[in-house]
């Protein structure tokens, strides 16, 4: 299979009407120079969204939001985007994500019951729901640090040489006012000839201005323009707002693994009791094999 370098990907024109899976919306048609992406909720014009002119020295001369490739001076803040936001799951792990869990619910309700009869107390009682949520917490963090630390020890170690170094593979950042927002990855398979959308993440400061929409069509572009049959993707988000964000892409909900393994986990009874995940399987179909 024979890949489209990466630089050719910013210099096609490719319509968000032609993704499968989207609803038709204004669309500005990128010039062979430029990038045009459609209006950004909340956000500076559509006008606007070009990459902006190089000055004498090949700096960007004015402040918009541009999508581009990687580059290896991008590595520091690549990394603490994605760090920051992996982070903000430990909390919604240790109690969002109870919602989705009842059979914990329930033996947390046995838990509680039970330290009432044993005990008599009324105050030990009251406190058990909170000592049982402090250890929800406890792992949650315990275990999404550990993911953490793993990750930024092999892809996100080398972005360059893991992803822009690979055939079919590309790692892009959203840049607003000369700062990068934003980033996201795509990584190919070619014997199954699908590609993983991978490492989506935008800074809290920037969000609900469309930038992680205009970052998951710049991976079904790259996709396109290298022949691959579909996307697929997978995440332990708890937020509906990142679910509704992949349906918008056109992405199809496949399947729920429950009890995932992460790196980090230690598989013990303790972990079982206190964190649990979902994880969440989506795909994209862009053509039939």
């Amino acid at each position: 299979m024979s890949y489209l370098p990466p630089r050719m990907v910013c210099e096609t024109n490719i319509l968000a009407d032609d993704l499968p899976g989207q609803q038709k919306e204004p669309t500005l048609v990128a010039s062979s120079s430029h990038m045009m992406w459609p209006p950004l909720a909340n956000g500076p014009p559509a006008s606007s969204l070009a990459p902006p002119s190089l000055g004498p020295e090949g700096v960007r001369t004015n402040e918009q939001l541009y999508i581009r490739q990687f580059h290896s001076n991008d590595q520091e803040s690549a990394q603490s985007i994605f760090y920051a936001g992996i982070k903000e799951r430990i909390l919604s792990s240790a109690f969002r994500g109870l919602k989705y869990q009842p059979l914990l619910q329930s033996l947390y309700a046995v838990i509680i019951i039970m330290c009432f009869v044993v005990t008599k107390s009324l105050l030990l009682t009251c406190c058990m729901p909170l000592f049982l949520l402090g250890m929800r917490y406890y792992y949650s963090r315990k275990i999404i640090l550990n993911h953490l630390e793993c990750a930024l020890r092999t892809d996100m170690s080398d972005i360059e040489q893991y992803y822009m170094k690979q055939p079919g593979s590309c790692f892009w950042v959203a840049v607003l006012d000369g700062k990068v927002v934003g980033i996201v990855a795509a990584r190919g398979n070619e014997e199954a000839n699908v590609v993983e959308l991978r490492r989506m993440s935008v800074d809290s400061n920037y969000r609900s201005k469309g930038i992680a929409k205009a970052l998951g069509r710049k991976v079904l572009e790259f996709a396109m323009l290298n022949h691959y049959s579909s996307i697929v993707l997978g995440t332990t988000a708890v937020k509906i707002a990142a679910h509704k964000l992949y349906e918008s892409l056109g992405f199809k909900h496949v399947g729920v693994v429950e009890h995932h393994i992460v790196p980090g986990m230690t598989h013990s009874l303790l972990e079982r009791l206190f964190f649990q995940l979902r994880y969440h399987r989506y795909c994209l179909q862009l053509r039939e094999e």
